[in-house]
């Protein structure tokens, strides 16, 4: 059995280490029935979705996870050599025909997408998008006739009852043709609201709500309108702003803008992101002036306009392995391995989970679908899981049953590599040594390499050694040499503080030596502020530990300054590092 696990565990690493190298998603490594098992649970669930959303007014799921979760059921159709499809959508009992259908938009991620989309094309507007409802209203002779919900872009639910209690919708227009088709997005009017601060407030499932109840309700007076097409008006877009505001929609000239250039178009995305706005958003659109006639339009993304999402806080991915470890304390950790995503110019590809009880909580395997965001000082954060995979292997521990605590692992011996590296990365890091670029991906290579027996070997490597070393060429192993011997010159604080000395006690090593401090008595420690019997017994067992000496003797044997031994009454040159030996 361990056997079994040993494999599993080596063949997770390898895929993991494959898909970290690149951003490019790879197909699981799933036998086939298992994928097509996996691809009916998800289609299933996304069918129920868009039931809920086009017949029922319902949006149980956050549109950024829906459309990251269809292109995933997309990207495994595609591993598992199935037909892609884009789903047939059926509006409810009742539904009536638009005259003129609704497209959708098609999401562009990156500012060079819509870089590529303007390429060549002429009299292009942008508009903030609004996070809302969409639905089509009907005027006839310039008189209100219907209102739709989109429904599935055919057809949708007659909403005109409620059309006429929301006062931003004008009963009435100037414009007197036979019939005049808009579409647009109900919305939440809002006071001010800024985006990137406020997010998306559970705008559009209260406008959704509202209109879905039978009764009328009070938030109807809240909701606002906004027309962003007009099938078969005025070709020149200013004409038709300007006939817009006169019917009664102003909304849509004070808030479309011409663009010749994608720097343009990300500043008008910057400011309605940062800036105070009547409505809630989630991106912008671009669009060209000129479109076909509306007979031709049918319910799929059309070619002339798309959206530009605004920067997602939070990113999805997949995780593709979970790693165990034990920290410099002999506290063990997980860490899940992403499929890398960028957040913020950031790359993400692992986020930590805390304590192996904090994986059985989020109860994650290897497969399952994350969101993940980043929290104070840059650091990944995982949100929550938006969809967990149908067989649930779980992961072991390789050192399961074994104590690590802070007075193991002073040695990469046996199963102590994880611990003595997490204490090769804290005696170099800013808390210790403030060795800089010797971090845990070099010591990782040193250790593979072999050059690391003990804590502080790494000080006594030379610039041929640390050439050697895969990635590090001659002038960083000179700028890494150079900043070795610099610590070497640290004080006996920053010593025995990056050897581990719990922090408790650091205030009571001021102007006392090694030989001073391990004669010092429980009671003596218990003394110190912040000092208890557990704290004082853990500092007494780090002076008196056997490996902790044996390093401070190889450290007074290389005369460093904190500890060398200057004269016979056993004084150390601790504040005078410059002193004669």
């Amino acid at each position: 059995m361990r056997l079994f696990w040993f494999i599993a565990l080596i063949f997770c690493s390898f895929i993991a280490a494959t898909a970290a190298a690149t951003s490019t998603p790879i197909c699981p490594p799933w036998s086939q029935g298992r994928l097509e098992n996996e691809i009916a649970r998800l289609s299933s669930r996304l069918e129920s979705w868009d039931v809920e959303y086009h017949q029922q007014g319902k949006s149980s799921i956050d549109d950024g996870i829906y459309d990251n979760l269809r292109d995933k059921q997309r990207f495994w159709l595609t591993c598992a050599d199935k037909p892609v499809t884009e789903p047939v959508l059926r509006s409810g009992k009742g539904a009536l025909n638009h005259p003129v259908a609704h497209t959708g938009l098609r999401k562009l991620a990156t500012r060079a997408d819509v870089a590529r989309w303007m390429k060549d094309k002429k009299s292009l507007w942008v508009q903030p998008k609004i996070d809302g409802v969409a639905v089509t209203l009907i005027y006839k002779a310039g008189q209100l006739a219907a209102m739709l919900s989109r429904g599935d872009g055919q057809s949708g639910q007659n909403w005109t009852e409620k059309a006429l209690n929301i006062r931003a919708i004008p009963q009435q227009i100037g414009n007197k043709s036979d019939v005049v088709v808009l579409q647009g997005e109900l919305f939440l009017m809002m006071n001010d609201h800024q985006q990137n601060k406020q997010g998306g407030l559970n705008a559009r499932a209260k406008v959704a709500g509202a209109m879905m109840r039978r009764t009328t309700p009070a938030i109807l007076q809240q909701i606002g309108i906004f027309i962003w097409e007009w099938p078969d008006g005025p070709v020149v877009m200013a004409t038709r702003l300007e006939q817009l505001k006169q019917m009664g929609f102003p909304l849509t000239a004070d808030f479309t803008q011409p663009v010749t250039t994608v720097s343009q178009v990300s500043q008008w995305r910057d400011d309605w992101y940062q800036h105070p706005l009547p409505f809630v958003t989630d991106g912008v659109v671009v669009r060209e002036a000129s479109e076909p006639e509306g007979r031709y339009w049918r319910n799929r993304p059309a070619n002339w306009a798309v959206a530009w999402k605004y920067p997602a806080i939070r990113k999805l991915t997949d995780v593709i392995g979970i790693e165990y470890s034990v920290g410099r304390s002999g506290k063990r950790a997980v860490v899940l391995q992403l499929q890398p995503v960028t957040i913020d110019d950031k790359q993400v590809s692992r986020v930590s989970l805390g304590s192996p009880q904090r994986l059985k909580e989020w109860d994650i395997v290897i497969g399952d679908r994350v969101a993940v965001s980043l929290a104070g000082r840059g650091i990944p954060r995982l949100d929550e899981v938006v969809w967990r995979v149908v067989m649930r292997e779980q992961t072991r521990e390789s050192d399961e049953g074994e104590i690590f605590d802070s007075f193991t692992c002073f040695q990469p011996t046996g199963r102590c590599r994880e611990q003595f590296l997490s204490r090769l990365v804290w005696l170099s890091g800013p808390q210790g040594l403030g060795i800089k670029g010797l971090g845990r991906e070099t010591w990782r290579k040193l250790l593979d390499a072999q050059q690391i027996p003990t804590l502080i070997s790494g000080l006594f490597l030379g610039e041929k050694e640390l050439k050697a070393l895969p990635g590090i060429g001659e002038k960083r192993a000179q700028k890494l040499y150079a900043q070795i011997q610099l610590s070497r010159q640290k004080s006996f604080r920053q010593w025995i503080t990056a050897l581990g000395f719990p922090t408790a006690g650091l205030g009571m090593t001021e102007k006392r030596s090694w030989r001073q401090l391990r004669e010092m008595t429980l009671e003596q420690w218990q003394a110190g502020q912040g000092i208890g019997p557990k704290g004082a017994a853990q500092i007494q067992r780090f002076l008196q530990h056997p490996k902790v000496v044996e390093i401070i003797e190889r450290l007074q044997h290389e005369r460093l300054p904190a500890f060398y031994q200057a004269d016979s009454d056993d004084r150390y040159s601790v504040n005078d590092p410059n002193q004669d030996s």
